[in-house]
């Protein structure tokens, strides 16, 4: 027997909460042995070619709370702004990194490779940045942002150019601290909101 859709209710939508982590990174959860190593555990090899940086910061919400819960991903090019599977690309550069926040601090920490330009297909270069998707309590569908280093010149990147409210610009830009050191802040919501991308 076939069942009506129109008595069906719509349930209701739910936010990342204690599952993601059991679900996407068992170990940080407590839950060793699943599997031989968490997918995405790390975005680097040793012998990964290029200059290995660390980068480290925290998601806020709107009252200036570092999330402690919320979960990273990230994807970049390896030094020569080659991805994982095209032709020269670096094999000790995954391409690919799960992480998260630290259940006290709310501080993440991500080792790679500063990720070279990235050529555009008409011509041009974008400028070296790291994709991020972010999940945590509160975030109903993942958001998606950029992540670009200060000490590179990013004024011919296409994506940047296109945020008409100049100074939220300054949202998507890591700041540097010390040799292969950055410091990346994620705000959700408020003063100093970081652009995220509806892709």
């Amino acid at each position: 027997m076939v069942q009506k859709l129109d008595v069906l209710a719509e349930s209701a939508s739910q936010t990342g909460g204690p599952y993601v982590h059991i679900g996407l990174i068992p170990s940080f959860a407590g839950l060793e042995g699943m599997y031989p190593e968490d997918l995405g555990k790390r975005a680097i090899e040793e012998g990964a070619q290029g200059q290995v940086i660390t980068i480290t910061g925290s998601v806020f919400d709107g009252t200036g709370w570092a999330l402690r819960d919320a979960l990273i991903e990230s994807w970049q090019p390896d030094a020569q702004g080659r991805f994982p599977g095209q032709p020269g690309a670096d094999p000790k550069v995954n391409g690919f990194c799960r992480f998260a926040a630290d259940g006290q601090s709310g501080e993440y920490t991500l080792r790679t490779v500063k990720p070279g330009r990235v050529p555009l297909r008409g011509g041009g270069l974008q400028a070296p940045h790291v994709s991020l998707w972010i999940v945590a309590r509160g975030i109903n569908v993942g958001l998606q942002t950029r992540l670009y280093f200060e000490d590179e010149d990013n004024s011919a990147d296409p994506l940047l150019a296109r945020i008409e409210q100049r100074q939220r610009v300054q949202t998507l830009i890591a700041k540097r601290f010390g040799d292969g050191q950055y410091r990346f802040d994620i705000r959700l919501q408020g003063e100093g909101e970081t652009v995220f991308l509806d892709i």
